[in-house]
């Protein structure tokens, strides 16, 4: 078995989710957009629109899921 960072979830559709972050990580997000705006040459983005994109990235990235996704049908989506 795959040792992955996430728990799976599956849907195709798009999901309106409500969740509550820690105040250190809502920190770490604002820090971050305010960086990006800074690299961008842009305003800073909304924290919570990075929160998309590093998913993605996160499961990009991810070894484990990429070998468990390959290696056996019945993960795939």
């Amino acid at each position: 078995m795959a040792k992955l960072k996430l728990a799976p979830i599956a849907d195709d559709k798009p999901v309106k989710v409500t969740l509550e972050l820690p105040a250190n990580l809502h920190r770490d997000l604002e820090l971050y957009a305010k960086i990006l705006g800074q690299e961008t040459g842009k305003p800073p983005p909304d924290p919570a629109r990075l929160i998309v994109p590093m998913l993605e990235r996160f499961i990009a990235t991810d070894r484990g899921f990429a070998k468990a996704r390959r290696s056996d049908p019945a993960h795939q989506i």
